[in-house]
């Protein structure tokens, strides 16, 4: 998360395979609500938004990524855990080059040594349908 009254500059990559989505799993204590988003993280300075990408899918989840395209940014901002958030996303598409990653169920990994996240294949009809909260909303625009 970043600091008050900072935006932040992250990057996100949209693996479909076939009606699913590969998405990360986050939770808001506050809101007590569970939320998913596509994995990415965070562009550090002096880096491309690409170099960015695939450093933190093989930083998260050891995997290489292919057939990467860029598909546009999105400025999102939003409320998580009571504290005010502002991201530009650069938002890409892309597949997996192992394809063991596309017969996972649900895979754990950790963003630093105390944040567990798991990730995992979703239907694209459970996010329209509203049975899931897929964020930030924009997303909607490029599945």
């Amino acid at each position: 998360m970043n600091k008050h009254g900072e935006i932040r500059v992250i990057v996100l990559g949209l693996i479909q395979d076939g009606k699913r989505i590969f998405v990360s799993e986050g939770y808001d204590p506050v809101k007590q609500s569970t939320f998913y988003r596509a994995l990415g993280g965070g562009v550090d300075f002096g880096e491309t938004s690409l170099a960015a990408l695939k450093r933190e899918f093989q930083e998260e989840i050891q995997a290489e990524l292919t057939n990467i395209r860029y598909l546009g940014c999105i400025e999102n901002l939003f409320t998580f855990n009571a504290r005010k958030g502002h991201e530009i996303i650069q938002l890409y598409q892309c597949d997996f080059t192992d394809s063991k990653f596309y017969q996972l169920e649900t895979l754990v990994f950790y963003e630093s040594e105390n944040h567990k996240h798991r990730a995992m294949w979703i239907d694209i009809a459970r996010f329209k349908s509203g049975e899931l909260r897929l964020v930030p909303e924009e997303f909607f625009n490029y599945l």
